[in-house]
């Protein structure tokens, strides 16, 4: 979010846990809203009420997300819904939100999250160690960001000729509250020696954006420290 202020735009966040109600929003007071992205009613009444203050939304960054472990064995039908609501179907709500204010503008650009574990069907080795999988991304988690990444293309080709992009970074590992119990002996296994840092994101986040970035759409960036690449 600051480095996106520090360029002068106006950034509005939600959150599933913020305070401030869409109804209550006065953006220019009110930088983080409570969303909640699995609810089609909820997105497109803040993306309505951000227009109505802020003029479209020109750039779109989908961030929200949750993670799942386990075996596919041990899934649950209720743990499978939660990850791919959240993960998938809020990434494609929040995003069909804006495209008519978008295209209005012959002007955007949305970055999804993707996962390196939507390419490489998941970074534990049952082979090695069957324990892996249970502090490892599982199936639902998998399937929910490999869905984000065919998502991108379909909508970066579909928006393009209005002056769109769509893209997505595929990250593994970064350093957040999400990935506190991951592995030592997987994070081993990143070529350049080290986890990711949000730092690493935020770069490749604000390379998508910009306006001179116009010519890359419906690409999925790796950006994981040579854990996979394509």
């Amino acid at each position: 979010m600051e480095a996106f202020r520090q360029s002068g735009a106006t950034v509005i966040a939600s959150d599933l846990k913020a305070d401030v109600a869409i109804e209550d929003a006065d953006f220019s007071k009110n930088t983080c809203i409570r969303l909640d992205v699995t609810q089609r009613q909820q997105v497109h009444a803040l993306q309505q009420r951000i227009a109505a203050q802020c003029g479209p939304v020109d750039t779109l960054i989908n961030v929200a997300g949750v993670v799942s472990f386990g075996s596919a064995q041990d899934l649950s039908e209720e743990e499978w819904d939660r990850v791919i609501d959240i993960n998938l179907k809020g990434s494609f709500l929040t995003s069909q939100a804006v495209l008519a204010g978008m295209k209005e503008k012959k002007f955007g650009r949305i970055i999804q999250m993707g996962s390196v574990v939507g390419k490489n069907a998941g970074n534990a080795r049952p082979l090695i160690d069957a324990s892996e999988q249970s502090k490892a991304s599982n199936v639902a988690y998998g399937v929910s960001k490999a869905g984000i990444h065919i998502m991108t293309g379909f909508l970066g080709r579909e928006t393009a000729s209005f002056g769109i992009t769509v893209n997505a970074l595929a990250p593994d590992p970064i350093v957040t509250a999400m990935t506190t119990a991951f592995p030592a002996n997987l994070r081993a296994l990143i070529p350049v020696g080290r986890m990711g840092e949000t730092s690493d994101i935020v770069h490749a986040v604000m390379f998508l954006a910009h306006q001179d970035s116009g010519f890359i759409t419906g690409e999925i960036l790796d950006v994981n420290g040579g854990m996979w690449s394509d």
